[in-house]
This record gives C-alpha cells, structure tokens and sequence, in this order.
C-alpha cells in the first residue's frame, strides 16, 4: 500500500481498513484488552464472516477478561476460539527471566499457526500498537518470527488514538485499563507458579470490590505489594477498608501487604522502567 501519514484518527481507521482488506481471511490474536478488541471490531466490519478471534485461556489470564473476551465476540458475532494453553508447562516460561514474554507469545503465536491453517486463514494479526514498540516487549521478536501482521502500527495506532476510535465505535473497551497477563505482577527471577497467579488473581479481585479500576497486587513472594491511581489512594485509607483487605490477602497467602505511594505504574518490572526510576519505589504498610 501507499504511504501514510494520515494524523487524524478517522483517517487511520480508514487506513486500517483499507490494510485488512487486502490480508484477506484473518485470525487475530485477542486477548479481550482495548487494542485486539478495537482491532477486532474494525476486522468485523471489513472481513465480515471471514474473521477469527482466538484466546488462550491459562492460569496467567486475569479471570474477568476470559469472561468479557466470550461476551464482546458474540455482541461483534465473530466466531471465537477459547484454547486451554498452560505456559507454566514452558520451563523458560515459568523461570521468569526477563525475556519471559517471548515464550509466551512464541507458544501463542504456534498455536495462532496451527488454527490458521485448520480455519484455512491466511493471515494473523495481533493488537500491538505504537507505543508498544517503545517499551520493552520480547515477544515482539516471537510475533517477527512467526509473520504476524501488526494492522494497527501499520496505520499509525497510539494508545489514545485508539480509545478515540473505540468510542468512537461505542466499544466498551474505550475506557477499559490495561490488563496483561497476571505475570507480569511477578519479578523477573522469581518463578511463576499456579499458587501466586491465583493469589494474585484474587487479591485484585478483592480491591476491584472497593471500586478500584486501575491497579496492580505485585507479587513479592510472602508480601503484596499494591499499586493504584493516584486518585483512588483515599479509597484505602478508612480503617474499615484496610481491615479488610489485610484480613482478605491474609486469607489468600500474604504475610503483609503494602501500599505504593506512587500509585500505579505500568511495566514497573520491565529494565527500561527499572533503569530510567534510579530509585525505590515509595511505600507504606496496611498491616
């Protein structure tokens, strides 16, 4: 296609569709956040019956998204492939080196492969946009490896352009915070286990119950380390509250918990974050 540089978000939909119209049948890869849903729902709108969304289901995916991943495929009507997969199978995977997200996404993308071929698609795609490409994503180099397509780079896709576009379209997901795998709470050398992805999985849960939308429970072995907007901090300062959640991960399997006074932060574990920060992230207990 010809070159662009279209800056408005209209022109980049248009763009975009104009880029899936020429992929032909397409299996994108979804995980049920605001880039492959976007991405989804615009593949819809061009490839009609001739678009497959698939997503792994294992323990390192956060439970809500599975459900609302099934929900958002049958409103868009697209046929939607729900594939047990277990990464903790991977050894290189459940070390948790800091190239962990390759073997992730290399065994996403072979499975991507192998239904592509049964579905008889020719292309796939994944929602991997701009800015991802300025943050520290291995599995960039899986998805090379395997010729995924990243439709919404080609067209010039930001972060922002993409919840304009999302609501644009009254997709759900405009306002959606981002939610990678449960994973990525661990630090890198600590091994990923079924035990601490489930605990992290409900200690998120249990702060989501006090209205909390934007956050993250970091798993520190027998301690929690919580992380929420900056704006949301005064919802656990009522002693009630901290009673409960200190009661709650104590029932899950944490010894202590605490609180990041800098709030959430996105890819706080990755070596770019680790090396530009040049400090110790501020904290208090709730214990």
């Amino acid at each position: 296609m010809e070159n662009f540089c279209a800056t408005s978000v209209e022109g980049k939909v248009d763009y975009l569709k104009r880029t899936l119209s020429t992929m032909g049948p397409t299996l994108v890869a979804f995980s049920g956040g605001v880039d492959s849903s976007f991405l989804l729902a615009v593949a819809v709108q061009v490839l009609h019956d001739h678009v497959v969304a698939l997503m792994t289901i294992s323990p390192s995916t956060p439970p809500q998204d599975a459900q609302f991943a099934r929900s958002l495929t049958e409103t868009l009507g697209v046929r939607f492939l729900a594939v047990p997969h277990d990464e903790l199978a991977i050894p290189e995977y459940a070390a948790n080196p800091i190239n962990r997200c390759y073997f992730c996404k290399n065994s996403l993308y072979e499975i991507c492969r192998r239904e592509a071929q049964r579905w008889s698609l020719v292309s796939i795609a994944d929602g991997v946009n701009l800015d991802d490409l300025k943050d520290y994503r291995p599995g960039l180099r899986a998805a090379d490896e395997h010729g995924i397509r990243h439709p919404l780079v080609e067209a010039l896709f930001g972060k922002e352009d993409i919840r304009q576009a999302s609501r644009l379209l009254g997709l759900p997901t405009w306002e959606k915070p981002s939610s990678p795998c449960l994973a990525s709470r661990v630090p890198y050398g600590m091994p990923i286990t079924a035990t601490k992805l489930s605990q992290i999985a409900q200690g998120e849960q249990l702060l989501r119950s006090f209205g909390i939308k934007e956050l993250r429970v970091r798993h520190h072995g027998k301690s929690a380390r919580i992380e929420i907007a900056q704006e949301d901090l005064l919802k656990l300062s009522d002693p009630g509250v901290i009673h409960t959640i200190r009661s709650g991960m104590r029932a899950i399997g944490f010894s202590s918990v605490l609180l990041d006074l800098e709030g959430y932060r996105g890819g706080v574990f990755n070596p770019s974050a680790i090396s530009q920060s040049g400090k110790r992230p501020l904290r208090r207990s709730v214990m």
